[in-house]
Order: structure tokens, then sequence, then C-alpha cells
């Protein structure tokens, strides 16, 4: 009997080409394709792209968990033997042994004096909440930076740290709503103008013209004077504005492809407009949409901060970036306010148009891996 040596694979496993039997197992499937690959590829050798789409990330991330970083309740209550969660729900002071039942203050020295005598409290880093105010500073407000206000507070007493983290994670929040609202809407009206074409396509043109010189500050001024500023009041009405930014791109995208070849055979095999849109035409146009992405979040979070400063943004007392700006900017002698909010502004906004570069890199077909 012939005598077979069996080798072994990388994985351990003994291949069929060895063994002398035909591998009947269908190749593995690609599912990337290769020109994903190719443009993973090249945003991967973008590596200052790279690291500013990781360091958003995790600043993004960390102030998801802002109620866990810095707060005016405790984590964890170790009270009489039971555990209480004041982060996640709200005990009456009468809880902890007090004489109200009123919402409990535990900075308050009785009530914390209460909870040490039959248990124990676990504070975040930070026990400043983003409006609470700090009525032991040593000097007047705005205080300086010192190991309870690691940023200062600002000019009514609250911590720079914590209206940072808050109002980044609002800032952020919102403009990832609004880019992908006026995305969405954006693309869609591009879409319907360059696939139809004709007087449609010549009557929204004008449409989009006339609305985009509406002067936008002004109807923000009405609408302020009003109705009370608030997210998503400032949401819609700068989405009113924001979706024209796509449109000219998507419309020369599907202006371009609809008279291609597939495109007329899918509508010689009975294909309807809609489906041709969604299945061929937009695929294409939405490269071009993705390399915008970055830059119209960057323009969002600073339209939002520079409504905040002018004081047509949010309402009083919520976290703001642009709100702490104009802060430094009436307290020039606390210089700690103006250098952190703008230092966070500018990084952020560095970030962002790092990854836009990154992702325009990635989607130029006339780049290749380096």
């Amino acid at each position: 009997m012939e005598r077979v040596y069996e080798r072994m694979n990388d994985s351990g496993v003994l291949s069929a080409s060895d063994s002398g039997v035909a591998d009947t197992r269908p190749p593995p499937r690609d599912r990337l394709g290769p020109l994903w690959r190719r443009r993973l590829a090249n945003f991967r050798a973008n590596r200052r792209g790279v690291w500013s789409l990781w360091i958003f990330l995790v600043l993004f991330v960390v102030s998801l968990f802002a109620e866990l970083i810095a707060n005016d309740r405790p984590l964890l209550v170790w009270y009489d033997g039971a555990p209480y969660v004041p982060v996640l729900a709200d005990y009456p002071e009468t809880t902890f042994g007090g004489d109200f039942p009123t919402l409990t203050v535990y900075r308050d020295p009785f009530v914390a004096g209460l909870i040490a005598d039959k248990g124990f409290m676990v504070w975040p880093p930070v026990r400043f909440s983003y409006q609470t105010v700090n009525q032991d500073l040593p000097v007047p407000a705005p205080a300086p930076p010192s190991a309870e206000n690691w940023l200062g507070t600002d000019d009514q007493g609250r911590d720079v740290f914590a209206r940072l983290l808050y109002g980044f994670r609002l800032s952020v929040l919102f403009g990832l709503t609004l880019t992908l609202v006026s995305s969405v809407i954006g693309v869609a009206a591009g879409a319907v103008q360059g696939y139809f074409g004709g007087t449609l396509d010549l009557l929204l043109q004008r449409f989009i013209e006339i609305w985009s010189g509406l002067p936008q500050l002004f109807i923000l001024i009405i609408v302020s004077s009003v109705l009370i500023p608030g997210f998503w009041t400032l949401l819609v009405v700068l989405m009113l504005f924001s979706w024209t930014a796509l449109v000219g791109v998507v419309r020369a995208e599907f202006l371009r492809a609809r008279n291609f070849d597939y495109v007329r055979a899918a509508r010689a095999l009975g294909m309807s407009d809609a489906g041709i849109m969604v299945k061929h035409v937009l695929p294409n146009a939405m490269v071009a949409t993705l390399t915008f992405l970055p830059f119209i979040l960057a323009g969002s979070l600073v339209a939002l901060t520079s409504l905040d400063f002018l004081g047509l943004g949010l309402p009083p007392g919520a976290p703001s970036l642009g709100e702490l700006l104009r802060q430094g900017k009436d307290n020039l002698q606390a210089p700690w306010l103006g250098i952190t909010s703008f230092m966070v502004i500018a990084v952020t906004l560095t970030l962002l148009v790092f990854v836009g570069e990154a992702v325009r890199d990635a989607f130029d077909p006339r780049k290749g891996v380096l």
C-alpha cells in the first residue's frame, strides 16, 4: 500500500490537496469587496485621520457617561444596610433620616453626616454637575482652578470642567442629529432633481436659490423672540437651512448616472423609478455624500456654538460651549474660561477636519494605496 504523508496547513487542518481529496467547498466570500478594501486601506494610510477618529470617538464615548464622571449626586449610597443609587433614582431626605420629604441634597453637610452615621457614599471624580453652584468658594466667582474645581468656576460659581463635559456631549449629539436629518433631506431632494430633471429640476433649483438667500440669523432672532429657544427648536430651524448643502453634489451624480447603460437596462426591464434611484444610482451618489459628512458635522457644531455665543441658542443654564466662550469674553480677568472653551472647540473641529480629509482620500478614485 502506498504510504500517504499527511501535511498540516497553517490552521492545523489537513489540506484537501495534500490528502489527495478534491476540495469541493466554495471559496470564502469577500464581504467587503476589492473596492471597499482599497478605500479602507487608503483611510488607514492617513495616520493623522485614523488617530483623529479614535481620539474623537474616545472623547465622545467618555462624554456619554458624564453623569458618572461629574455629578452632585453620589454613585452609590450604603445606608442602614441597604444600597441606594442616587444617579439613577430620586430619594427623599426622609430616606436617610432627614426631616423633610424633599429631594436629598447630598452635598449638604447635615445630610452627609446622617449618611456617614449609618453608612457611606461613593462619589464620582468631580462632585459637581453642570448646574451645581459651589457655595464654598474661597474667592468670589469666577474662581481659578483648584483641587476641587479642576478648571475653575464660571461667573456663577459652576464647575467649568462639568460644564465642558456636558456641553461637549450636547454639542456633538446636536451636530450628529442635525447632520443626519439634513443629509437625508438633502440627498432625497438632490436625487429627485437629478433623476427626473426637466421642469422639476428647474423649479427646485430656483426654489433652493431663493431659500438659500433668506437671512438665517434674522429668522433665528424672530423665532427666539416668539418661542423659547431649546434643543429641538434650534434643530428644526437650522435643519430648514442646512439641508441644501448636499443637494448640488447629489444632483450632479444623478444627472451623470441617469443615462448610463445599466440604468436604461433596469428601466427597460420594468423596474420602478424609486427602485432604480435607491438600488442603482444612490450608491454612486453616497460616495460624495460620505466625503462631506465630517465637514457638515463640524459646521453644525460651529453653528450651535455661534448661536450660544450670541445668546440665541440654548436656554439659560444649559451646558453650552458657546455660552462658556462668551463668559470668557465678558470676564477677561479669568483667562481659564476663554482658554478652556477655546481649546475644546478648536480641538474638536480640528479632529473632525482631519477625519474628513482621511475620508476624502479614501473615496478618491485617483488615489492608490500608499
